[in-house]
């Protein structure tokens, strides 16, 4: 906001007067070379003027040493305000406590941080609406203005700590009183404010109210539309905030050209396919920067910005979509270790464009089962990807892979060949739906038993994600994920021909607790919960193949008990599989700072075949380290109650969060 009177001047330290000479060339009004008699015995001049920079160079060192030879240790004290949001704000803003370790500073350094906070706190309490607020600071029950403290601050005998106290007193909470509009409003919009006279007249609501204004202003086809900042009135007797808001709202228009520029490789007939605008459109800024999103969901452009030219005569605005091209070929390694399978290790190539229109193409290699507590030898994934986007029209995908899987487990050796096709599209922003085909060639070995199996099937499948995340390894601090999962198949082996179909689905919700304590800075204390559960239609336990049944326990379901180990068992103690399984994972996950960040969380689930069904509970904790691509995570894990041949703990590895 803008005021009608200007604030008083900020009160300069002596260092930092010595530093705006320096900058300046002035002390006091007059130039540093301006003297009758130059410094030095010099004339006046040039030199002179060398000579006192000089000297104030070695004046600032010898400030500087003198404070470095004299830290003042201190603690603060805070007054509290009553409002736990206030107070926090209060503590972040400032300086005296940011630095306060980090930072050391002599005793003259100690008063001009003291003094820089006094601003940085009063508009603190500004924002809020507490315009009649008063922030105190003394240092050893000395106010900062007293000509003393400088020097009783010198004198305090080494390694004794200052005490600075901070109280910051409200007053009477402003509200907002005439809310006035500078210009011309089209019919209605001045609802599009959201402030109503007698409101709490809290800063960041105001200045969020005139950028609300102009975007629905630009939304509704005024693309040249500005709403400056408001200008305030204070009436401190009445403790009201009277507004102005200056607005141009220019004329209304619509979409002229478009053009697209930086494009190298990929094909433009794409790139038009992609953008939900037309020449001749009522402007809309929300549709705009839609079409800028949905071209950097493509996955093709590194960047993507567009520039709105000035109206032509018709009314019409062009359009420029700048895009920088992302690398076509993409390389890189993965690894993760978890102590029942082992460790893991792969390779992956990508080719994002292979024929100018968005195909992609991946491969990637990855050897598994390393060495875990319930892997029987090496392990291996290799597969190959292809992707056509818009596939007979736009946000729909035709995708195909082929993979070869060896998998060596205590409860199966699998080795698979599978081919899938498979159709997914966008239904809306959070909506997708996908439908595929599949065939699966595998032999399996169970209990000393050898099976081949051929398995043709249909999968189905729906997604919701309400997150608003565009990576799944950032933190989801709020939303939903659900998966809903169908897969009619139909199984052939030597024993016969037999339909079945497997259901699987989740559910996970993600609550910031910034929304009860707001004292709590947001995205730093998150719940997250999930619940999963699958069930086999139309096939006994062990007619169902060993790799289609349900089973528990490893990191994706029941953390503290090994990879599959929760459920029925052989009478070797190996996994037996089942029917039907249910699953819910709790987590409490705290950030720490930029980079670190801690986890408790809960586990529960279980496997039923038949009349028999086995649950269990896992408990543990989890530390996090934040990297550009996401959160590196090592999760340690105990179960409430040991299975045989399950180990007393387990130990898990990778990127990302758990769910």
């Amino acid at each position: 906001m803008r005021w009608a009177s200007q604030p008083p001047p900020r009160v300069l330290g002596m260092r930092n007067r010595i530093l705006r000479v320096l900058a300046n060339g002035k002390w006091n009004g007059r130039a540093t070379g301006s003297a009758p008699q130059g410094a030095c015995g010099q004339r006046p001049g040039r030199s002179s003027t060398v000579c006192v920079l000089a000297l104030l160079l070695c004046s600032a060192s010898a400030l500087r040493l003198a404070e470095a030879a004299a830290r003042v240790p201190y603690t603060i004290k805070w007054t509290s305000t009553g409002k736990g949001t206030i107070n926090s704000t209060l503590k972040m803003t400032s300086q005296l406590a940011a630095l306060r370790t980090s930072a050391p500073v002599g005793p003259f350094g100690l008063i001009a941080r003291a003094r820089g906070d006094l601003k940085r706190l009063q508009t603190v309490l500004d924002s809020f609406g507490y315009y009649d607020g008063k922030i105190t600071i003394t240092i050893d029950g000395v106010s900062l203005g007293s000509a003393g403290l400088g020097k009783a601050l010198t004198a305090l005998p080494k390694g004794k700590r200052a005490h600075v106290r901070i109280t910051p007193v409200l007053g009477p909470l402003f509200h907002i009183g005439r809310i006035e509009i500078e210009g011309t409003l089209p019919k209605g919009m001045k609802g599009a404010l959201g402030l109503a006279t007698g409101a709490p007249a809290v800063a960041s609501d105001v200045l969020a109210a005139g950028a609300r204004l102009q975007r629905r202003l630009q939304d509704a086809g005024y693309a040249l539309a500005t709403v400056a900042k408001p200008v305030a009135y204070e009436e401190p007797a009445q403790h009201v905030l009277n507004l102005t808001f200056r607005v141009h709202s220019g004329p209304r228009v619509r979409i002229g050209s478009i053009r697209i520029q930086g494009l190298r490789h990929v094909r433009k007939a794409l790139v038009i396919r992609q953008l939900p605008l037309h020449t001749g459109e009522l402007y809309d800024t929300a549709s705009v920067e839609k079409a800028r999103q949905d071209l950097l969901r493509l996955a093709l452009f590194s960047n993507v910005t567009v520039r709105r030219g000035a109206p032509d005569r018709r009314g019409r605005v062009p359009l420029t979509f700048h895009l920088k091209e992302s690398k076509r070929f993409a390389v890189g390694v993965s690894a993760a270790y978890s102590s029942d399978l082992g460790g893991s290790s792969g390779v992956h190539w990508s080719d994002r464009n292979v024929l100018g229109a968005g195909q992609r193409l991946d491969v990637s290699a990855t050897a598994i089962d390393l060495g875990g507590t319930v892997s029987t030898g090496v392990g291996y994934d290799a597969r190959v990807g292809y992707a056509i986007p818009d596939f007979h029209r736009r946000d729909q995908t035709l995708g195909f892979s082929v993979t070869a899987l060896r998998q060596t487990l205590e409860a199966y050796t699998q080795n698979g060949e599978m081919a899938r096709a498979r159709l997914t599209r966008r239904l809306s922003r959070d909506w997708t739906a996908s439908a595929g085909a599949g065939y699966e060639h595998e032999f399996i070995i169970q209990q000393d038993r050898n099976y081949t199996y051929n398995l043709l099937s249909i999968p189905l499948a729906a997604r919701f994600n309400s997150t608003d995340l565009s990576s799944p390894l950032l933190d989801p601090t709020h939303g939903f994920k659900i998966s809903l999962r169908a897969a009619p198949t139909l199984s052939s082996s030597v024993s016969g021909q037999q339909w079945f179909v497997i259901l699987q689905g989740s559910i996970a919700t993600y609550f910031d607790l910034h929304r009860l304590l707001p004292s709590d800075p947001p995205g730093r204390t998150v719940l997250a919960a999930r619940l999963l559960a699958g069930v086999a239609e139309g096939a006994s336990q062990f007619s169902l193949p060993p790799d289609q049944r349900f089973y528990a326990g490893g990191s994706g379901t029941v953390r503290g008990y090994a990879y599959q180990s929760v459920g029925p068992q052989f009478a070797n103690g190996y996994p037996e599989g089942g029917t039907s399984m249910q699953a819910v994972n709790l987590e409490l996950r705290q950030r720490i700072g930029t980079t670190w960040g801690a986890v408790l969380f809960a586990d529960g689930g279980g496997v039923a075949a038949g009349s028999e069904s086995v649950y269990r509970v896992g408990v543990g904790i989890g530390v996090l380290y934040y990297t550009s691509i996401g959160p590196i995570r090592l999760d340690v894990a105990v179960p409430t109650r040991p299975l045989r041949n399950g180990g007393s703990f387990q130990v898990y590895i990778g990127l990302g969060q758990a769910f």
